[in-house]
């Protein structure tokens, strides 16, 4: 028997459904991906400027030095958050910003940017929810050793304080890191993110050093007074391919552990599965964990964030060789996507998130939620039916996993606009507002509309 997937078309007509009251909605962005400024104000070079300037590895050469010009237009966009009546809004700091050098003197003028725009948002009424970290690591940390260093973890938390005695007065909601298992897999893993290191070993290790870099950044943020902290993960929503078959079983067990209980364990339990220590083990040693790592690793958090796009179902395939992002994954398959496919050909199933959700809430009880991104990418311009029934899907499977019972408190639609896409450039556009690159033009995409009307409804029709 093989799992399979229904495809969304043709689907009958839906009932209407609410959300609880306070159920928080809102759009998110990140730093490199929409601000541009890439020099100015005392900006210092991070991995992705680094990364984007190496011939071959961001699609056409496209680098984030404009971007979306957030950096200039920011009263202009959070103009068009309060028109889409966004609750709240997710922007990440960009470090280097901060700290040109990832330690040392802290600049100013990039703090008075994070400054004026917290004070737009809220003149606007909207909750600004600050993540610390989406990716874009100060140069010279990576010059130092990067994420497999034990120090850049150290050097995160001082950041984490200084940004926290800037904004704390205003921001409520702090997020310590966005999605540890791309840092780390394919930052160092595979290489296709900055800083395009394929080395295992390495990867492993910073998987670590996030964790710990979060929970040593949890620990400076409540010592000065943060009121609510989170982290935010991108867990996989894994299954054998056959369910019945217990070769397809331990691949889908494999994969569960690199992909998504490495990360859930220490944050929520305060320990390594033993299965991922051994897996690890084959190939480094583990003198990396120190006594004491996991207890600041399982500070206690407020709210889980979970980024979700696509499932993945796997199989034994005895011979295959690994994915490089996942270490270890030799003799597994990934299959191909089935049915309806996203421009990133990411397979459509809402009720994989419905999946994902009950499975947390039953393993690790008690762990509130937040959908911290969720969105697809589309072609062309402001006519995007696919988006607005790609998001209509993944609401009613967040609605599902409420009614079984999961504290899930809200949803980030990812993204506001359209923006540099990472390795992808400016090639695949997630926003449900369209930006025109040359003129830096707004223009809201049906789907923005439609989720102002979802937004005022705090449901679906």
């Amino acid at each position: 028997m093989t799992a399979t997937v229904t495809s969304t078309s043709a689907q009958p007509a839906r009932a209407g459904i609410t959300f609880p009251d306070g159920f928080v909605w809102g759009a998110a962005t990140a730093s490199y991906q929409i601000e541009g400024a890439a020099r100015e104000d005392g900006r210092g070079p991070s991995i992705w400027d680094t990364f984007s300037r190496t011939p071959g590895k961001v699609f056409a050469g496209h680098t984030g030095d404009v971007a979306c010009d957030h950096y200039h237009r920011y009263a202009e966009d959070v103009a068009l958050m309060a028109e889409l009546g966004l609750a709240s809004y997710r922007y990440s700091v960009s470090w280097s910003r901060i700290r040109p050098d990832g330690t040392g003197p802290v600049n100013t003028r990039g703090l008075d940017f994070y400054d004026r725009l917290t004070d737009e948002l809220l003149g606007k009424g909207i909750d600004p929810v600050v993540t610390l970290y989406h990716w874009d690591l100060p140069q010279t940390l990576e010059d130092q050793g990067g994420w497999p260093a034990r120090s850049t973890a150290e050097a995160f938390a001082e950041y984490a304080e200084v940004v926290y005695r800037r904004l704390g007065d205003r921001v409520a909601t702090w997020t310590t890191l966005n999605e540890p298992w791309c840092s780390a897999y394919l930052g160092y893993g595979s290489g296709i993110h900055a800083p395009g290191v394929q080395n295992p070993v390495s990867a492993f290790r910073a998987v670590h050093h996030l964790l710990l870099g979060h929970g040593l950044a949890a620990r400076a943020l409540r010592a000065a007074g943060a009121k609510s902290v989170s982290i935010t993960l991108n867990p996989c929503e894994v299954s054998p391919l056959d369910p019945a078959n217990t070769a397809d079983q331990a691949a889908a067990r494999l994969i569960d552990g690199v992909a998504n209980r490495i990360f859930y364990d220490p944050l929520l339990l305060g320990r390594y599965p033993a299965d991922v220590l051994e897996h690890i083990a084959r190939f480094t040693d583990l003198d990396y964990i120190r006594d004491g790592d996991l207890e600041v690793v399982n500070a206690p958090i407020d709210v889980l964030g979970i980024n979700f796009y696509t499932p993945a179902y796997v199989s034994a395939q005895p011979g295959r060789p690994g994915a490089l992002d996942y270490p270890g994954s030799e003799g597994v398959a990934f299959r191909p996507p089935v049915g309806p496919v996203t421009d990133m050909n990411w397979q459509i199933e809402p009720a994989s998130l419905t999946r994902l959700l009950t499975r947390i809430h039953r393993d690790y009880p008690g762990t509130p939620m937040m959908i911290t991104e969720n969105g697809a990418a589309y072609p062309g311009g402001t006519a995007d039916q696919p988006r607005i029934d790609y998001v209509d899907g993944h609401l009613r499977a967040c609605h599902d996993a409420l009614a079984a019972g999961v504290d899930l408190r809200g949803y980030f639609l990812w993204s506001l606009m359209d923006n540099f896409e990472w390795a992808e450039g400016y090639a695949k556009r997630f926003g449900i507002v369209h930006v025109d690159y040359t003129t830096q033009q707004r223009v809201l995409k049906d789907s923005a509309k439609w989720y102002r009307e979802v937004i005022r409804r705090n449901g679906l029709e």
